[in-house]
């Protein structure tokens, strides 16, 4: 034995010993799947939902068995919210755990007494009560989940009393099927255009003069985005962005909980214009019904041989806001932390596995068949003069009937609250308004009949509409609270790559909960610094709120 074979010998193995029990079981929760460092976050929810959280010997084992670094595999695990990582001679959570949503909507249906009930009455042995970023259930606010199962205007009683008996499970609601939507015409769009009855220059032209956007947030048009990716030489493939997690967005769940065949239309029809190999369908954790609509939709589809085994590859998100960034969900279906890339290049370009990547939302691919069968002059005539296109707005707050509303681009707030949801609440008198969700901003009522699209007028006023996530305050609300809970959700969502959003939002925090008067200078210096500075959209845009707080709520400081 050589000096140098000795000294490696008496060092001992590097990190945490293996053990054989563990790894016995992760290899077979892991069955005959492909031991790829893709699937590494696929693996992790395999270990979580079969033992109730992650041990530090089964981290330790799925390193082994993908052979990766245990550092790697726990930077991974230790990022997203959903997962639970436990190490040596840490208590494991309890057996059930109840997510309380305590986003903007939620607080103000009273989810801080639904935290406070839950936590005095729940036996904290067997129930964990957590708070929770947006669960997009927010016309159901409060909204909670007990185990798998979503629960809309939550109460303690209702869900401890579920707790009780046992009933967790996910409840999947009725829905459109293959079957029926068949019968109604679906697939025959995507069997006309893989025959080359519609051709793709068609179709490009087709959604370019319907002014068909990317409606997640950044409202990119589609057909553009189309050319882009076909300019690139192949191989190609494609990503579904499944991760609504903009707080008050909740139009993607009703789609695909009511007819998801018209988004998987959508996307299959996008893939083969852009010739992608692959579709790489991203859904967000937080939607366990969704998840299992897709499960068996896709193996549906295989059935009938409209898709190729594998061809639509379903990946789960794990809790992270960021992953609703492009590039970090691309990073987060490659097995990796959901930290946005630098650009340029762009994902049209270098995007999933390095390869070209279309990226759209699950609403941009749902309007797809409309639009071609009916024709792009019908959904751009939909929308008001200047504006194309119908749109689907996810409205809550103090208002009688929150849901989603489809509406026309260029519609105001104020059209939207007294023509599509019956007026405000009760004893509410309309106040402010988000007009995209968190990162949109907070405007004041007296803006209230701004056109909402896309830059213009909104953009003037240092707004945006993103995800078209419409929530409603009125006189009985504090613009400074409301603020506080955003900038407590960028806070939590940073993904800490860079540290403008990372140390900015925190210290925004801490501005805004200091007692007396704010420091408003501060407050602007650091504003500036996160919007130049950060690598993405969400420290760019996480000082909106508090542009418009010290800009138009003058009252509430």
């Amino acid at each position: 034995m050589t000096f140098q074979e000795r000294g490696r010998r008496d060092r001992g193995p590097k990190g945490r010993g293996l053990d054989d029990v563990a790894l016995g079981e992760v290899r077979a929760l892991l069955g005959s799947r492909a031991r790829r460092r893709d699937l590494l976050i696929e693996f992790l929810h395999l270990i979580q939902d079969r033992y109730g959280h992650l041990s530090a010997r089964h981290l330790r084992a799925l390193a082994h068995e993908l052979r990766l670094a245990q550092a790697e595999v726990y930077e991974v695990a230790s990022f997203y919210d959903h997962f639970d990582v436990v190490k040596e001679g840490e208590t494991p959570p309890a057996p059930l755990t109840i997510r309380v949503c305590d986003s903007v909507s939620c607080m103000l249906a009273g989810a801080e007494s639904l935290v406070g009930a839950l936590e005095k009455g729940a036996d904290p042995a067997a129930v964990r009560v957590v708070r929770a970023p947006c669960m997009g259930r927010c016309a159901g606010a409060p909204a909670a989940r007990i185990g798998d199962r979503e629960v809309d205007h939550a109460t303690a009683d209702g869900l401890l009393a579920l707790a009780k008996a046992g009933d967790t499970k996910v409840k999947v609601p009725d829905y459109t099927g293959l079957a029926a939507y068949r019968a109604d015409g679906g697939y025959r769009l995507l069997e006309k255009v893989r025959a080359g009855a519609v051709k793709t220059e068609d179709l490009i032209a087709t959604m370019q003069d319907a002014g068909l956007r990317g409606l997640g947030g950044a409202g990119f048009p589609a057909g553009k985005k189309w050319q882009f990716v076909r300019s690139y030489a192949g191989p190609r493939l494609m990503s579904i962005n499944g991760d609504e997690g903009e707080p008050g967005t909740f139009k993607d769940r009703v789609y695909l909980e009511r007819d998801p065949h018209r988004t998987l239309e959508g996307a299959l029809i996008a893939a083969h214009a852009v010739e992608a190999e692959r579709i790489y369908f991203y859904m967000r954790d937080e939607y366990p019904a969704v998840l299992a609509i897709l499960r068996a939709e896709i193996a549906a589809l295989e059935a009938a041989g409209l898709a190729a085994p594998g061809f639509i590859e379903l990946r789960r998100g794990a809790g992270a806001y960021i992953c609703g960034e492009e590039s970090a969900m691309l990073e987060s279906i490659e097995g990796k932390r959901g930290m946005p890339r630098h650009r340029p290049p762009y994902i049209a370009e270098v995007g999933l596995f390095g390869r070209p990547t279309l990226n759209h939302n699950v609403e941009t691919l749902w309007w797809i068949r409309d639009i071609v069968e009916k024709g792009p002059a019908w959904f751009a005539g939909q929308g008001k003069p200047g504006h194309p296109g119908i749109r689907s707005w996810s409205v809550s707050g103090r208002v009688k009937n929150p849901g989603v509303k489809l509406a026309p681009a260029g519609v105001t707030v104020r059209e939207l609250i007294e023509g599509y949801c019956g007026g405000m609440a009760d004893g509410h008198s309309f106040k402010a308004y988000l007009p995209g969700g968190a990162s949109g901003g907070i405007l004041p009522a007296s803006l209230g009949d701004i056109p909402l699209d896309f830059g213009g007028e909104l953009a003037k006023h240092g707004a945006f509409v993103g995800s078209h996530a419409i929530v409603v305050f009125s006189d009985q609300d504090s613009a400074k609270a409301a603020t506080l809970n955003l900038l407590k959700f960028f806070k939590h969502e940073s993904c800490g790559q860079c540290t403008p959003c990372r140390e900015g939002t925190g210290k925004m925090v801490a501005l805004l909960q200091k007692d007396g008067a704010l420091d408003e200078p501060a407050l602007r210096d650091l504003e500036q610094v996160m919007r130049d500075a950060s690598i993405c959209g969400l420290g760019q845009a996480a000082p909106n709120p508090v542009n418009h707080l010290l800009t138009h709520f003058r009252k509430d400081l």
